[in-house]
């Protein structure tokens, strides 16, 4: 009697991690502002849009993706509930001011690799909302087991850079007319990298002495 053949193996769904708990955490910045840093929640639709809309032309221009497009921004929230991503926001008031996003491999050559991405309004940069939100984001990849976090950013985002650079990442390669702009231009992809316990050390360091008040 012949074997039927074996079935097919079924198609595994993308890897789903363990939630890490995140409590609201209320940040006062150096201007004595009050800023609460959480977990994106489902109703956080319309408040992200506007985010991203009234962010200025030249900011919006490097992103990834047109997030001035509401299908845009609901599909990053529903990576959020496949558990692809990490995603924290920064919230004065009812309004959004900043979202930073993890998102870890977890299987194949990018298992122990994540994704760092970040972006901060305009009236909040310099007071170091930037800073804790990645703070907390590195907290859940240590918790993932990552060891090592990469960003990527095109040539003219010098801000960025720094930032990063203040963080502890460096400039690991660069390809040269890699990706285009949202006006359609052709710019140089340059990846940084940093290994997570190198990024501990950064942000002890940015975070001694400064007038930050952080209340658990």
């Amino acid at each position: 009697m012949t074997p039927e053949p074996a079935a097919p193996p079924a198609e595994r769904d993308p890897p789903r991690f363990p939630e890490v708990p995140m409590t609201e955490k209320s940040v006062v910045l150096r201007d004595g502002r009050h800023v609460m840093i959480r977990a994106i929640r489902s109703d956080d639709s319309d408040r992200s849009f506007a985010f991203f809309s009234e962010l200025p032309e030249e900011d919006r221009r490097y992103l990834r993706v047109d997030v001035t497009r509401r299908e845009i921004v609901e599909a990053r929230a529903r990576d959020v509930d496949a558990g692809r991503v990490v995603r924290l926001v920064a919230v004065a008031g009812d309004q959004i001011i900043a979202d930073g996003s993890l998102e870890v491999a977890g299987h194949g050559w990018g298992e122990n690799i994540a994704e760092l991405r970040l972006i901060v309004a305009r009236p909040y940069q310099r007071l170091g909302v930037g800073t804790l939100l990645a703070r907390e984001l590195f907290f859940i990849a240590a918790e993932r087991k990552v060891d090592r976090v990469v960003a990527r950013v095109m040539r003219p985002q010098e801000g960025a850079r720094q930032i990063l650079r203040r963080l502890g990442f460096k400039d690991e390669f660069l390809i040269p007319e890699h990706v285009r702009d949202r006006s359609g231009n052709w710019q140089d992809l340059i990846i940084m990298r940093c290994n997570l316990e190198d990024l501990w050390v950064e942000m002890e360091g940015l975070l001694e002495g400064s007038d930050l008040q952080w209340h658990r």
